[in-house]
């Protein structure tokens, strides 16, 4: 039924109508209409937050938990402007977010009125798209077109610009069933003389991987089942992006572990060597391939993913198949069964021969002596202390992030939340509300370095004020770690401002905030520490001193292929032409 209301009336129900149940946000002049439906209504909660990066953070966190798109609001201006850095990271990470932003009335754009930005051209290039809204009989059309852009297809950010006096104006509501949306139509069957190809491969392929992404979480539920199912019924190995973890089981049998710059020994080498290479809904990125020329230089590729743009963009593959992962997952099961789940098992079995020799290097191997607490210590004690929890893990970015990749296990997709792309110091904390708003009973725990925390540390307001019990698991080595490693290994040692200074005290700095504080610097003392911060039923910063001047391995350097790693600080410095190392 059709019927008048306001614009920003518009906007609250065409919410409702999407299903949205929380928004994260910041009021501003440009805003205050659809502030006042929204003090109106019951149905929608609002949650606060304290910088409008933050809101977009946290609905990114949403998203990801959920597999929902994750909504924010936020006013014209700085409003708009500060929420770009999320919009951008949501576009690398293809992250369905739907932005509301407020803009000056319609009679005064172009006038460098107050708090005025072009908004739609400043967000053009971090959105899959987006609308300036001049006319409020437009508006539900836009917003439910929103919804559908952001999660059709690749899912990503979109953005709607919303004048002030449109969101005044009143003119006739029509539903999301009344809105064509057909002419955005991502292609989601693959093509079935590609997957029957593919099929051959895998029948006769000796030493074949799954490589797979973020694509196969994105997909739905569904997909990594069939992943799981494929994996499990040809015994291929399989590996898997930063992005894609918890896609395949880190307990599966055929599990190598993360690969990429700071991936494992055996996954990297797999993908050296392999000839039959099976890349599932990931993007070929400079932090996997490494040196393009030399990236796995004798294998088949095959490139499964829903965005055309992305097939041929970076490495040249020999089978692509343009197409959602869980429809091709399905096809190909279908054929590969019906031609008799065939593979070649004695090629099959010396390849797992080799590839458990790999494993022999055991890459991860570290020694927790001397008074300091490893950084890799305290991240496989909160493994093992929280991994029978209902359990969601967010990171900052840096060396922490890779070393939370690497200790930390995932069983399911939508529990591991980083970002990947645009590397984003600042988001974890955030995307910890977001998830704990999604799910209020379970652990969420952010792991962060102290220099990424506090980048959007004001959020520990919005904690406190909405009750959210998140753990900010901080490992404290007073440095920007990752910035400094590279100082070392690529610069001279010549540390340019990379040591944290003037630090606050954090124990007091959650008291400040009405929060609990934890602080642990002695390795007998750290489990106990971590118990305390997971049975504490409100949020915490856990404050954890670590070795100053760990570095973060398996590392591939820069420019070098997968098989050129280096394995710990023995064998680092000669590798890059200082003093002291071994390449292996």
């Amino acid at each position: 039924m059709t019927r008048q209301m306001t614009g920003a009336k518009m906007v609250v129900q065409a919410l409702k109508d999407q299903g949205v149940d929380v928004v994260f946000g910041y009021p501003g002049g440009a805003v205050l209409p659809i502030y006042d439906e929204i003090f109106q209504q019951n149905g929608i909660r609002h949650i606060l937050v304290r910088h409008e990066q933050g809101a977009v953070h946290a609905a990114e966190g949403y998203a990801r938990a959920t597999g929902k798109p994750g909504v924010c609001l936020v006013t014209s201006g700085p409003g708009a402007t500060n929420a770009v850095t999320g919009l951008t990271d949501a576009l690398l990470d293809s992250i369905p977010i739907v932005v509301l932003t407020g803009q000056v009335p319609t009679f005064m754009i172009g006038s460098d009125a107050f708090q005025e930005a072009d908004t739609v051209g400043i967000t053009r290039s971090c959105t899959k798209h987006n609308w300036l809204v001049k006319d409020t009989e437009r508006l539900p059309h836009v917003l439910h077109e929103a919804f559908h852009v952001a999660t059709s297809g690749r899912p990503g950010p979109v953005l709607v610009d919303i004048p002030k006096d449109v969101q005044f104006a009143s003119a006739t509501y029509t539903p999301p069933k009344q809105v064509r949306t057909s002419h955005y139509a991502p292609r989601v069957k693959g093509d079935m003389d590609a997957i029957t190809e593919l099929v051959e491969a895998l029948e006769t392929a000796k030493r074949p991987v799954f490589y797979t992404g973020g694509g196969v979480i994105n997909s739905g539920p569904g997909a990594s089942q069939l992943l799981r199912e494929l994996v499990d019924a040809t015994g291929f190995p399989i590996t898997s992006t930063l992005m894609g973890l918890g896609a395949y089981p880190a307990s599966g049998q055929k599990w190598l572990g993360m690969l990429g710059m700071h991936g494992l020994y055996e996954a990297n080498m797999a993908m050296h060597d392999c000839d039959l290479m099976i890349n599932i809904g990931a993007r070929f990125d400079d932090r996997i391939t490494g040196r393009i020329d030399a990236f796995s230089p004798n294998s088949k590729k095959a490139h499964i993913d829903i965005d055309p743009s992305s097939i041929n963009k970076v490495i040249r593959v020999d089978i692509p198949i343009v197409g959602d992962v869980g429809h091709v997952l399905e096809d190909l099961l279908k054929v590969w069964k019906a031609r008799g789940r065939k593979t070649n098992r004695e090629g099959l079995a010396k390849w797992w021969a080799q590839i458990e020799e790999w494993r022999k290097v055991d890459c991860l191997a570290f020694k927790q002596n001397g008074p300091a607490i490893k950084p890799q210590y305290a991240l496989q004690r909160l493994e093992e202390l929280t991994k029978g929890h209902d359990r969601y893990i967010c990171t900052e970015v840096g060396q922490h992030q890779m070393w939370a990749a690497q200790y930390l296990g995932f069983e399911e997709p939508n529990r591991w939340m980083t970002s990947g792309g645009l590397g984003t110091m600042g988001y974890g904390f955030p995307a910890s509300i977001g998830v704990q708003m999604a799910h209020p009973d379970a652990l969420v725990i952010n792991v962060a370095g102290e220099a990424s925390w506090l980048m959007n540390m004001q959020e520990m307001g919005t904690a406190v004020q909405f009750r959210l019990p998140v753990k900010q698991f901080i490992l404290n080595n007073e440095r920007l770690g990752m910035v400094r490693q590279w100082q070392e290994l690529l610069h001279g040692e010549r540390y340019s401002h990379s040591w944290s200074e003037a630090l606050p005290d954090f124990v007091k700095l959650a008291e400040a905030f009405g929060a609990k504080g934890i602080i642990c610097s002695d390795p007998a003392d750290l489990d106990d520490a971590i118990m305390e911060m997971i049975n504490h039923d409100g949020p915490v910063i856990f404050d954890c001193l670590v070795e100053k001047h760990e570095n973060c391995f398996p590392m591939i350097p820069s420019g070098a292929p997968h098989n050129k790693m280096l394995l710990g600080e023995a064998s680092t410095k000669d590798a890059i032409g200082s003093s002291g190392a071994v390449l292996v």
